[in-house]
């Protein structure tokens, strides 16, 4: 599949595009970010000027079509990446989707099937796979720095947003396209890291209930599970909680690792009365690494951390949380 550039079109130039992603696309050598799409012509002509994209669509068949276009970044809310996925699939085109792959399971496995023969043109944005910060995790792990790994944590809390205090729209509350509600959003980023870092998941299980009734997705969950190396996993995310809290630990026979999913905050090493301290900064445009690590497997044939299947673990994990499945 190596190419000289790979030309990129954006599906849904919204908020997450603005400089999450889309500046990435323009700055790794070898991609260009040509063209961008949006159902509202106007802002996709706004973010095209503001950001230097040479076209702008308001329908996302004619991106997807566009000869010159070779691969397509969807940035849409989950419930219409299946259906955009089927159409880059038979286009025969790249493409890279917004995490949660999709709302669930089954639309992931249907998104996998497409692709069948060219795994290789799918990646999904689980970018804290690609970034520094949780490699340096990975790494203290594959060092055996805390000793056999037995056990992680996560408890994740947020006040309620604004938006969920009013009756606006939120598609990220709304249980028809997001069922967990912020956990889809939220706990995919960690649960597939923790898969990244210590195995895919053989078991689990949770409940998941809403407690505030300020819309119609769940609002607080608690789960467990267990790797396949024997590793066990809990977790809880509420979202109607007090204040933010945000603390991962991964419990090993000679110490402790902790850190934060989403706060900027060091990660500790702890092994006995000793504590090491690592700060590691995010690039200004999160999804970098991401983006660099699938032009190397583009030109190179360096393997993607983030695949479609490992993107469809991850989904059938949080189904299995949400008792979807």
């Amino acid at each position: 599949m190596s190419k000289k550039t790979y030309k990129w079109g954006i599906i849904g130039c919204g908020d997450v595009t603005e400089v999450k992603s889309g500046p990435a696309y323009q700055k790794v050598t070898g991609f260009e970010l040509v063209a961008v799409m949006r159902r509202t012509i106007e802002k996709a002509e706004d973010y095209a000027k503001r950001h230097d994209v040479a076209r702008f669509f308001g329908n996302a068949d004619d991106l997807i079509n566009d000869p010159e276009i070779d691969a397509v970044y969807i940035a849409t809310p989950p419930d219409s990446h299946l259906e955009y996925a089927l159409k880059i699939a038979k286009a025969d085109k790249i493409c890279c989707i917004e995490k949660p792959m999709a709302p669930s399971y089954a639309e992931c496995q249907k998104i996998v099937e497409a692709f069948k023969g060219k795994e290789d043109s799918l990646f999904v944005a689980y970018y804290r796979r690609s970034l520094p910060r949780f490699n340096k995790v990975k790494a203290l792990l594959e060092n055996n720095e805390i000793g056999k790994i037995r056990h992680i944590n996560w408890h994740l809390t947020r006040t309620p947003k604004p938006i969920d205090l009013t009756t606006d729209y939120n598609w990220r509350t709304d249980k028809s396209i997001a069922y967990g509600g912020y956990f889809d959003d939220l706990a995919s980023h960690g649960l597939d890291l923790f898969i990244y870092l210590l195995g895919n998941i053989i078991e689990a299980k949770g409940i998941a209930v809403n407690q505030q009734g300020l819309y119609t997705s769940k609002d607080a969950i608690v789960g467990s599970w267990l790797h396949e190396s024997g590793v066990t996993g809990t977790g809880s995310w509420n979202f109607g909680a007090e204040k933010v809290e945000d603390h991962i630990e991964i419990t090993g026979s000679q110490g402790k690792i902790a850190f934060s999913m989403f706060k900027n905050e060091p990660i500790i090493l702890k092994k006995g009365a000793n504590e090491q301290h690592f700060e590691i900064a995010h690039p200004e445009n999160i999804q970098l690494y991401h983006v660099e690590a699938m032009k190397s497997q583009l030109v190179s044939g360096i393997s993607h951390p983030s695949s479609g299947v490992s993107a469809m673990h991850t989904s059938w994990v949080m189904d299995k949380i949400l008792d979807r499945c």
